[in-house]
């Protein structure tokens, strides 16, 4: 088995094991080098982070700044404008402790930007490619039709999509797409937000397509020692890990967040939407007494405030219910607590 990936035209060839580092913006800035500097140790040597992950960035570049030439770093903007984009990207480049990075991505836009689109994002992308501060330009999206029109307009070296085991066959199009355009496809939520948890399931699923390069989100580092073991003894599609997978479809498949978290700043309530509309998914596929604490109980308690507003199924790039799964998933829970069920 190939346990490399080249992210198409960048030329950016990595083993199979990106590092994803949204979660460390959850742990100390000590954990957080425990983690980076053993990543990079073992062999991992993409590491994706954003300007939206608070410290993230700041974190790897106190980490890993001495081996800078080393590694590949994707970040990613939320800019909205130029102006925008300028101070996003000097701010990663101060934090990284870098003056280049290797791949910078328009972070989950609700259009694609284009050149001459008005927002000026596209342009400043390419000054700034110019100028030696990006060497290679991606997009990420949750939304098809945007994903889409990025391989379209051909103006993206790569895409970052959510792709997981749990994948439609629109999603596999989209990679397909990718390969067939030489375009670097990053897959995002191989674990779907923690829903998976067999890790050698997920890594087995993603090894079998050879653009994909998946990043996995960790926070611990028996997480982490997980997929390093899969660097030199990746897992291999058995008839019991396929079994696995297709009892985990059967329950997860169609009406559930994936808990991307795009509804989270939109609700005036304050409702943590990304765990509190899968909690009954959650209870069952994780140690139901993580979920069963004070702190969570007040969490899934201001599902009582929800003012029905709609804010949050406006930007489900799933086109979910939110509210209804709101509902269900409280009213499962306050059984849970009740001990009627688990």
């Amino acid at each position: 088995m190939n346990t490399t990936v080249t992210l198409g035209k960048t030329g950016i060839t990595v083993n199979k094991n990106g590092f994803g580092a949204l979660p460390i913006q959850r742990i100390s800035t000590e954990d957080a080098g425990t983690l980076l500097k053993k990543a990079y140790d073992a062999g991992i040597r993409f590491f994706d982070t954003a300007r939206f992950y608070t410290d993230s960035e700041a974190k790897i570049g106190k980490s890993l700044s001495s081996v800078r030439s080393s590694i590949y770093i994707a970040t990613k903007t939320g800019a909205q404008n130029a102006e925008e984009f300028w101070k996003d990207l000097d701010t990663s480049l101060g934090l990284l402790k870098t003056d280049y990075i290797d791949l910078y991505q328009f972070h989950n836009p609700s259009f694609c930007p284009k050149p001459g689109d008005g927002t000026g994002l596209y342009e400043a992308m390419e000054e700034a490619r110019r100028q030696g501060k990006v060497r290679h330009i991606g997009i990420t999206n949750h939304r098809l039709k945007i994903a889409h029109e990025a391989i379209d307009s051909g103006l993206y070296e790569t895409l970052q999509f959510p792709f997981c085991y749990l994948a439609t066959d629109k999603d596999i199009e989209i990679v397909n797409r990718c390969k067939q355009e030489n375009m670097g496809f990053i897959s995002m939520k191989a674990l779907s937000g923690g829903l998976i948890t067999n890790s050698a399931a997920a890594y087995a699923f993603q090894a079998q397509y050879d653009n994909v390069l998946p990043i996995w989100g960790v926070q611990k580092e028996s997480e982490l020692d997980e997929f390093l073991s899969y660097i030199d003894h990746p897992p291999v599609m058995t008839q019991e890990l396929s079994d696995l997978i297709l009892r985990d479809r059967e329950q997860l498949a169609g009406n559930f967040c994936r808990g991307c978290g795009y509804c989270v700043p939109t609700c005036p309530a304050g409702i943590e939407i990304n765990n509190c509309a899968r909690m009954s998914l959650l209870l069952r596929r994780s140690p139901a007494e993580l979920q069963l604490t004070p702190q969570v109980q007040e969490k899934m308690k201001k599902i009582e405030n929800c003012i029905h507003c709609g804010q949050c199924r406006a930007h489900c790039p799933y086109g979910l219910d939110t509210p209804a799964l709101l509902e269900e998933n409280y009213k499962d829970y306050k059984e849970v607590l009740a001990g009627k069920h688990i």
